[in-house]
């Protein structure tokens, strides 16, 4: 997991606690525009693999097969 991917996962966290912790003060977004803005930027950005690096997982895991093959093990 990238620094990236973990930076915007707690600051999604920290939107979600921060509109909880308001609910419960009774001081709650009230206006739809702030509360879908809030929802946008809560989304998780999705993981994208380079061609290369599939091919390194996709060698290895063919290489994990033959010795498990070759051991008799399934």
């Amino acid at each position: 997991m990238s620094l990236d991917s973990i930076l915007s996962d707690l600051k999604a966290e920290r939107t979600r606690l921060t509109r909880a912790i308001e609910a419960l003060e009774g001081t709650a977004v009230s206006t739809s525009k702030q509360v879908v803005s809030a929802a946008q930027t809560a989304r998780r950005r999705t993981w994208k693999m380079s061609a290369e690096a599939r091919k390194r997982i996709s060698d290895a895991k063919k290489q994990w097969w033959a010795k498990r093959k070759r051991l008799g093990l399934k």
